[in-house]
């Protein structure tokens, strides 16, 4: 498809590598000229220097005969504007990056609906929804849910002493009174769609999918059970922090936010009575220790500094509090983060490429059996992705096991109406389902694609 996406600072670069790779004519549109050289250094796409939220830029750029028109720039407003432009010159899709509080989602609905947009992203709030998933089942390493939190998939990781360790996949079922799936493995740096005969080992980092109540029995029967966390500590107070913080207020958990920002503290302040905000200098052992860190169940590292985030949680690691979790932007120092025992990183950059990569591909395949959503698995090296079902006699009311289905890709889970069916090689899928598919080095348009 031809895209053009319109901003090219963090977020908008790792949207454009993220279509670039999978096989999109991307056009770059940015008013730094050094931020299109750095990337025509790094990926083949065509660059226009200008302001995204002018006419005659989005006309060279192409927007006329554009299928999709992404617009990612610092500003909220341009970034309406620019869809609004391209949407009315004749791009087929726009979406916007909105991410400003003070447009809740009632105004934001309207917006859309005037101002023509198909989608407004917010990478924030997808961060902080993320966050909130992983410490309301603080075992995991990171939580995706689907059918309204029916269904869910976690990522952990084995530790040595895992009652996991050591056993098969087809022993793995019946040693534990949960419904459960292992669909995907990351061992060293490879990624595995095992099958039965697949033994799992300490330091594996794997895979689950089950209902939310199976989940819950499993855990607690390998003996990762944690209680759920009711105070929490955020460092910075970023957008991310205000979302997160707002969430688990609803959910009644008590939140205490570190800011050195003294403006910043008091607009959450006023955002936010029911936390407790804390004006200093997180970066400062004494402070966090002053504030409890000890006595805290969770521990949130959301400044603007990766670096900075990664060795606070360290800190926050090594005075055992019970769940970790950091925000870091920068790719290259994910893996780092783990190196370092933080086992649990959030990136809004790459939620929002997941999430745009979903929307190109749904919109490439719109008249089949389209990817409703995807994410990205085990560091990017598979994905778990949601197909609906049309009335393909090659994939219907045929029994799993009678599928003859490419390597390294597996179903994962069937939702049917208000059901979500963990499947065995007896289920079938039927018309009006939706299929959770785990791939691995595959792209996959189409529902179809799995079959050989």
């Amino acid at each position: 498809m031809n895209i053009i996406v319109v901003g090219c600072g963090k977020i908008g670069t790792t949207i454009l590598e993220s279509l670039v790779t999978e096989g999109h004519n991307v056009t770059a549109v940015d008013k730094n000229p050094l931020a299109l050289t750095d990337i025509t250094n790094i990926h083949d796409v065509m660059t226009v220097c200008g302001n995204g939220g002018d006419w005659e830029t989005l006309e060279e750029a192409g927007a006329m005969t554009a299928d999709l028109v992404v617009a990612t720039t610092g500003s909220d407003e341009v970034n309406m504007l620019c869809g609004y432009m391209a949407r009315r010159s004749g791009a087929a899709y726009t979406v916007a990056r909105v991410r400003n509080p003070e447009y809740n989602d009632r105004s934001l609905s309207n917006m859309r609906q005037y101002l023509e947009l198909s989608a407004a992203i917010n990478p924030d709030k997808l961060a902080a929804m993320e966050l909130f998933n992983i410490l309301r089942l603080p075992a995991a390493a990171k939580v995706e849910t689907f059918s309204a939190r029916k269904f869910e998939m976690i990522e952990l990781k084995l530790k040595a002493d895992s009652k996991l360790a050591g056993l098969p996949l087809s022993e793995a079922r019946n040693r534990f009174k949960a419904r459960f799936l292992i669909c995907v493995v990351q061992r060293g740096g490879q990624v595995f769609i095992p099958d039965g005969n697949f033994v799992l080992q300490g330091g594996d980092k794997i895979g689950l999918t089950a209902k939310h109540n199976e989940m819950q029995k499993l855990i607690k029967a390998l003996g990762l059970a944690k209680k759920q966390a009711r105070e929490v500590m955020l460092l910075g107070g970023s957008r991310i922090a205000y979302y997160l913080a707002k969430m688990l207020l609803n959910a009644g958990v008590s939140v205490k936010i570190i800011d050195k920002d003294r403006a910043v503290c008091e607009q959450i302040c006023e955002l936010l009575p029911g936390a407790t905000v804390i004006c200093g200098d997180g970066a400062q052992q004494e402070i966090l220790l002053e504030e409890g860190l000890e006595n805290m169940d969770a521990f949130v590292s959301l400044t603007g500094m990766d670096e900075q985030n990664i060795l606070l949680s360290c800190l926050a690691s090594t005075h055992n509090v019970p769940k970790v979790i950091t925000k870091v932007s920068r790719p290259e120092l994910s893996g780092l983060a783990q190196q370092l025992g933080v086992e649990c990183v959030v990136s809004p950059r790459g939620i929002v490429a997941d999430m745009l990569v979903q929307y190109a591909r749904a919109l490439e395949n719109s008249m089949g059996s389209n990817v409703e959503m995807l994410y990205r698995l085990m560091d990017d090296g598979a994905e778990a992705l949601v197909f609906n079902v049309k009335d393909d006699p090659r994939l219907v009311r045929v029994p799993l096991k009678d599928l003859s289905l490419k390597s390294q890709v597996l179903v994962a889970g069937i939702l049917r109406g208000r059901d979500a069916i963990i499947p065995t090689g007896e289920d079938t899928i039927l018309p009006g389902d939706k299929v959770v598919v785990i791939s691995a080095g595959r792209k996959l348009n189409d529902l179809s694609d799995i079959l050989k």
